[in-house]
């Protein structure tokens, strides 16, 4: 009996790969091992740079809190510490969009830390 090999659906994988790569330069999206090669990379650096995000507005936002918290005289771990001592439940995002683009109620926070 010959030997099957299904054309159908390895056309089909190849296709949706090839599809995935349109937009490449040169061989990135028409060679189908070099557009498989580029395709899986680009799928390893989304699945770490998913992670990476995090990380870096994780510090965006402290250097928000930073420069805020030091126009009215506290340092960032001295403004997170005293935010914790009082229970007050506010995140780093919460507190840096404050913090941007509404100064007098950051502020409000800041006054009632300190006292």
């Amino acid at each position: 009996m010959p030997r099957s090999v299904n054309s159908v659906a390895s056309r089909a994988r190849r296709k949706k790969i090839l599809k995935r790569t349109r937009g490449n330069f040169l061989s990135r999206k028409n060679v189908w091992t070099v557009a498989k090669n580029t395709y899986e990379k680009g799928l390893t650096y989304a699945y770490r740079d998913r992670k990476t995000k995090k990380r870096n507005f994780r510090a965006l936002w402290i250097q928000r809190i930073n420069a805020a918290a030091r126009q009215y005289g506290l340092s960032y771990s001295q403004f997170m510490g005293k935010l914790n001592a009082q229970n007050i439940g506010l995140n780093r995002k919460v507190l840096a969009d404050l913090a941007m683009n509404n100064p007098q109620a950051f502020e409000a926070i800041i006054k009632s830390v300190k006292k």
